[in-house]
């Protein structure tokens, strides 16, 4: 079994579990901890290739030229990524420029979109929490 894998697997779900409590009170850091979920679940599957990447813009194109590429993940998840890198952008970064609830709630999708990926290629090592009602 693979340590680092898990222990990034176990911040992906906590990380989108604090990105859902933040979505109404603040949006800025919602998407930001959204995309930091999604990056600790790419992580945790490049962590089982033996693969750390130290800087963002490495593992993006980790996913779409390892992942998408390949056909291993569809397009649109690869692209669900990059919205999620440039939200956070705007989220830890916008002055002024802030990131609307709506698109909040989006990127909660697409986080839990790349998650459900990393689990369906892994299901016994990246286990989902259950649906909330």
């Amino acid at each position: 079994m693979n340590e680092k894998a898990l222990a990034f697997w176990s911040r992906a779900l906590k990380t989108l579990e604090t990105a859902e409590r933040l979505l109404e009170f603040d949006p800025d850091s919602s998407a930001s901890r959204t995309y930091y979920s999604a990056f600790y679940a790419v992580s945790a599957l490049f962590a089982l290739r033996g693969e750390l990447f130290s800087k963002h813009s490495a593992i993006e194109h980790a996913v779409h030229a390892e992942l998408v590429k390949t056909g291993a993940w569809p397009k649109e998840v690869g692209e669900a990524f990059s919205f999620l890198r440039g939200l956070r952008q705007k989220g830890d970064y916008g002055v002024g420029d802030h990131v609307s609830v709506t698109n909040a709630q989006k990127a909660l999708q697409s986080a839990r979109r790349i998650l459900r990926t990393v689990h369906q290629a892994h299901p016994e090592l990246f286990p989902l929490p259950p649906e909330k009602s």
